[in-house]
């Protein structure tokens, strides 16, 4: 099930970009996803447009060839949300670790 909580657009890098910029074709979608580095919501992003199969536009700093990739390789997937918020969790989890094994 997807969840409709999507007030982390309220966040986006993007939020105030003229959506034409965002929804092009060809090299162009590399300055679209320029945009996305250092996005607070990046995850929530992309995780929106996976699960929605969203075709067009970049979003999390990928761009639809690259989603229907991923897709592809990942079919089984059933939230991609749940899975980069776990991803991220764990990320976060293991340098706060590391950070802690190398202060002492």
């Amino acid at each position: 099930m997807v969840e409709d909580d999507n007030t982390w657009g309220l966040e986006a890098s993007c939020r105030n970009a003229d959506p034409d910029e965002l929804f092009v074709e060809g090299a162009e979608q590399n300055r679209a996803s320029a945009l996305c580095i250092g996005c607070p919501v990046r995850t929530e992003c992309l995780a929106y447009a996976l699960d929605r199969r969203v075709e067009h536009g970049v979003w999390g700093g990928m761009t639809e060839r690259e989603r229907r990739a991923l897709l592809r390789r990942r079919p089984t997937v059933q939230s991609w949300r749940h899975l980069l918020e776990t991803a991220r969790a764990e990320y976060l989890r293991q340098r706060t670790e590391s950070r802690s094994n190398e202060a002492c």
